[in-house]
């Protein structure tokens, strides 16, 4: 196996796949990057078992073959190559050579027979989707992550079904850790069918990785068919193997009831909760929300550094409620707002508060209380 690439043609899939190749496996081969020379270019594969990633890359092949390399040592070497043109050659017992002409490194490979082939995924029904909407959603989704030993598929995955809803056609995505849980609709105007059929839970960890190739323009196809979903852009593609599982029932939380709603601005109420949140600690992490008439406190307490006290004023006509919240939740979500107002739908102490962009509702946070 012999062929020259283009660093600047490969710099940067290299680096995007880091995330996959860089996590622990029980396979160490999964940290290495397979690459095949074809009649078309250079396929380039990696996979975490979970998630794959394939892409074809030009390339001036010489001899077919293929070899499996370090991802993150051959990343690194095509980062700081010298010249734009680089050369790859097999060499014996599975050796490669990447060099130029003044610049030769020998790095051991790893054999691609063993490398894990890839899902079969033939005769998918693909939609369209807008790439930067695309993108948009998951941001909004994984944010809310499990912890990272967490093996409720609900929890470690987002589930992702496609809803007809006042006469529109929705890609919906819901997402929960047990405290929280958001959603977010796009609207499909598009004139081709989307697939029917169950929602789908879909690992957080994966889709993670597919923001990464997603761009600012253009769209992608998206389809999911034998316990695979898959997302494709021009020559790449990327399988993530589905959650087996139930997602809750959620309906019924996203309901507006007859409650309080709070118009804020999203900047002034996002700084006052980063400073509230200043104190908080591991052990403390709940701050207290006091809601009376056209007025918010917010203040907090942690026995081992002290306490701290803020005040906004809002448009509220209710009764009084004081309630405590983590400070975090609320961020997050509103990081993912980009709104100037932000709505809050608040009922009392027992009760989730949800919130949304006072104008788009297509994008939900629910937030559960703590207990005081």
């Amino acid at each position: 196996m012999k062929f020259k690439i283009k660093k600047n043609d490969v710099l940067d899939v290299l680096s995007k796949i880091q995330g996959l190749t860089g996590r622990k496996s029980n396979l160490p081969i999964t940290s290495n990057v397979f690459l095949q020379t074809t009649n078309y270019g250079i396929v380039l594969r990696v996979t975490d078992l979970e998630t794959g990633y394939e892409g074809l890359y030009s390339g001036t092949v010489e001899s077919e073959g293929a070899v499996v390399i370090n991802a993150r040592k051959f990343y690194e070497i095509i980062r700081e190559f010298p010249s734009d043109e680089i050369q790859i050659d097999k060499i014996e017992n599975h050796w490669i050579k990447i060099a130029n002409n003044n610049v030769e490194y020998n790095i051991v490979g790893m054999n691609p027979e063993d490398f894990p082939e890839s899902p079969h995924v033939d005769d998918i029904e693909f939609f369209e989707i807008d790439s930067i909407e695309f993108k948009k959603m998951i941001d909004k989704m994984v944010i809310i992550m499990g912890a990272s030993d967490e093996k409720r598929a609900h929890i470690s995955g987002l589930y992702f079904e496609i809803i007809k809803q006042d006469d529109q056609n929705l890609v919906r995505m819901v997402s929960t850790d047990g405290n929280r849980l958001a959603k977010v609709d796009y609207i499909y105007s598009k004139d081709s069918e989307l697939p029917s059929g169950p929602g789908i839970l879909i690992p957080k960890k994966g889709l993670q990785e597919v923001v990464k190739f997603l761009d600012f323009e253009g769209v992608v196809q998206v389809g999911f068919k034998n316990n695979n979903f898959i997302i494709k852009k021009d020559s790449e593609t990327i399988i993530i193997r589905l959650l087996e599982g139930e997602f809750p029932e959620y309906h019924d939380i996203i309901k507006k009831d007859d409650a309080n709603d709070i118009n804020m601005d999203r900047q002034l109420f996002l700084m006052m909760l980063k400073r509230m949140s200043i104190l908080s600690s591991e052990e403390y992490r709940g701050v207290i929300f006091s809601f009376k008439e056209d007025n918010l406190i917010i203040t907090t307490t942690n026995p081992n550094i002290g306490e701290s006290k803020e005040e906004m004023h809002i448009e509220y006509q209710g009764k009084p409620i004081k309630v405590m919240f983590n400070p975090r939740y609320f961020i997050e979500t509103l990081n993912v707002i980009d709104e100037e107002k932000v709505k809050l739908n608040i009922i009392d102490e027992e009760k989730p508060c949800l919130i949304q962009g006072e104008k788009n509702d297509r994008y939900l946070s629910v937030i559960m209380p703590m207990r005081i």
